[in-house]
């Protein structure tokens, strides 16, 4: 197995969309799933119009096996100094049978190192409050706990 990388771009919005969709399933949220076609249609929309956005994909030979992406945020970011810009890792996902081989910290550095040159100070990430896989990934990786929050919605 050899594993290579790269920044994705709009040719390769099947295999982001592919990966995006496995991520935005259940255990890993609590939303309902997206389909292909919809991350296909997001990111879509991300590549065409937000160069505040990087995907990073890594391949087994020309089998997509990893996704990360991360946006710089000029907004306060949860747990960040509020003097500076922040690189944010939106989403992180490597299929079961490439996990724990290295492959999801490569992509994490890939985003961290995109978003020290686009000139953020901070690298900053989330999860879901009972998602005990994330923590432990996140926590694996360097980042710390800042704070937990829960979150309100009232339909009006």
């Amino acid at each position: 197995m050899t594993i290579t990388y790269r920044t994705a771009t709009i040719a390769d919005i099947k295999e982001v969309a592919e990966l995006s969709s496995l991520m935005h399933s259940p255990p890993y949220t609590t939303d309902e799933d997206l389909t292909i076609e919809e991350c296909t249609e997001m990111h879509r929309e991300e590549f065409e119009s937000d160069d505040e956005i990087a995907f990073f994909l890594a391949f087994d030979g020309s089998i997509p096996v990893g996704l990360s992406y991360v946006t710089h945020k000029y907004e306060y970011v949860e747990g960040t100094d509020m003097d500076g810009t922040t690189g944010y890792l939106e989403g992180i996902y490597v299929k079961p049978n490439y996990r724990n081989k290295g492959i999801a910290k490569n992509l994490v550095d890939m985003c961290e190192n995109w978003a020290k040159e686009q000139g953020a100070r901070e690298f900053a990430s989330g999860c879901l409050i009972d998602n005990n896989e994330s923590l432990a990934f996140h926590l694996k990786y360097g980042f710390e706990e800042t704070q937990r929050i829960i979150c309100f919605n009232k339909k009006i």
